[in-house]
């Protein structure tokens, strides 16, 4: 299926070029402490990283460049770059606000300076998703370098992904024509390792669900009212030891738990590498590491609100919480889910303390078709990007709630999710990572696959 008016040296020749650029704008965007979250850094940062996209876009020839306000009180930017009359409409995603970078002084590097590092450029966002932008960008400018890009292109960088907050999701509901396409490409995955090109075919939804524990009206002396006053700390931690089984399956009442991935395997000593579990520490859950992690829900415990250890007075705690995610599977609704989970947490509070439950982000799950004549055009692209690997398809745990608003807004629209979070990419941890071969090998896969799309579209 490879285009006849592309030649895929030429292209490759011209993203290596472009590294360069790709490396030094990399360094510019991740500069902006962009997470969306003022109560950590200042809404300004996600404001200045809008307006740096929405630059590079003008400058990059597209037309209708807006900053759009979202419901949820952050900013994405979208921009149009029109093709050959007639020419299929291809959307490219990416986010550009990140995690927070956790502990600063644990990086080997600054978290907000591009600092390249045994042959990988380190930084928070690299890879996640601030080299996914950087991905789309550098894939159309080599494709112009060669003849011009062959489809209509819509851009839409979110400003609030990390969050779930689902401002972008609620304003293309309200928008429907703005982000219609016939294809959607979603650079906010990755390979299933470096080097072995990877498209996602399913991902999980999630909840983000707030608990708090309350059993006094102030704390006490845990010498003269400890093993008689109910301990709000004790009762949270009942409630979420509740939330797994024996095996450290997640438990939640009313919830199936019991999905099976058939497709593409992820070896348990390839997971335990690169989940860089400690030795002789032994993995949760039952089924397949890829039944657990692609099929199955799964509740992770993000934070808990209690004194540490160092200043602690000996004390019977009046008050807890605590921030408790649960990933969805595919065939489960999300929105159900945080009911169920809400109950199981009310049902397992101990001795009547008083429990409220608040819910931050919810996300449904996403499962691509991949029988869809796009994918036969990706996975011709990655054969040519990749000398002698073929496509994968894989799942991923995470979450990426646009992708089930575009399946719903747009049902005959093929949505493929590819990207720079590999595993030793470090996503949300600290050192994250992007590695420059992948971002050349995937810009020219993106290139080559909006080459391969447009010959077939107009075969």
């Amino acid at each position: 299926m490879p285009s006849r008016s592309v030649d895929p040296a030429r292209l490759a020749d011209a993203v290596t070029a472009l590294m360069p650029r790709a490396r030094a704008e990399l360094g510019e965007l991740v500069a902006f402490r962009s997470v969306a979250d003022p109560a950590q850094f200042p809404k300004s940062e996600c404001e200045a990283a809008a307006a740096w996209v929405a630059g590079a876009l003008r400058a990059d020839g597209f037309e209708d460049v807006a900053v759009l306000d979202t419901p949820d009180g952050t900013q994405s930017v979208y921009g149009l770059l029109p093709g050959p009359p007639g020419a299929p409409t291809v959307l490219l995603y990416a986010h550009y606000d990140v995690q927070p970078p956790l502990d600063e002084t644990a990086w080997d590097s600054p978290p907000f300076t591009l600092t390249e590092r045994a042959g990988r450029w380190y930084g928070r966002g690299a890879a996640d998703c601030k080299g996914g932008l950087i991905m789309h960008l550098t894939a159309l400018r080599a494709l112009r370098e060669n003849g011009g890009v062959p489809v209509s292109v819509k851009v839409i960088a979110e400003g609030s992904e990390e969050q779930g907050t689902g401002g972008l999701e609620r304003y293309a509901e309200a928008h429907p024509e703005l982000l219609a396409a016939d294809t959607v490409v979603i650079g906010d995955t990755g390979n299933f390792r470096t080097g072995l090109p990877t498209v996602t075919a399913m991902l999980r939804g999630m909840t983000l669900l707030t608990v708090r524990v309350d059993t006094l009206a102030g704390n006490l002396h845990s010498g003269q009212f400890g093993g008689a006053a109910p301990d709000a700390l004790a009762a949270l931690i009942r409630v979420l030891d509740s939330l797994r089984a024996e095996d450290g399956s997640t438990r939640v009442d009313g919830l199936p738990a019991d999905g099976v991935w058939e497709g593409m395997p992820y070896p348990e000593d390839a997971f335990r590498a690169d989940a860089r579990v400690l030795d002789g520490v032994g993995l949760i859950g039952d089924g397949t590491v890829a039944d657990r992690i692609w099929a199955r829900p799964a509740v992770t415990v993000l934070g808990i609100d209690c004194p540490p250890v160092i200043g602690a007075t000996p004390s019977v705690q009046a008050s807890a919480r605590a921030m408790v995610s649960l990933r969805v599977p595919p065939g489960t609704d999300a929105a159900e889910a945080t009911k169920l989970l809400t109950a199981h947490l009310h049902a397992h509070t101990p001795w009547n303390a008083r429990v409220t439950v608040e819910q931050g982000g919810e996300g449904q799950p996403f499962r691509a078709d991949t029988t869809s004549p796009a994918y036969a055009a990706m996975a011709e692209a990655m054969s040519t990007a990749y000398p002698g690997e073929e496509m994968q398809i894989a799942g991923q745990g995470g979450s990426i709630p646009l992708c089930n608003t575009l399946d719903t807004l747009y049902p005959e629209a093929e949505i493929l999710l590819i990207g720079l979070s590999e595993p030793e990419a470090q996503i949300h941890a600290v050192n994250e990572s992007v590695s420059p071969e992948e971002l050349r090998r995937l810009s020219l896969t993106e290139a080559l696959f909006l080459a391969n799309y447009a010959a077939a579209r107009n075969a």
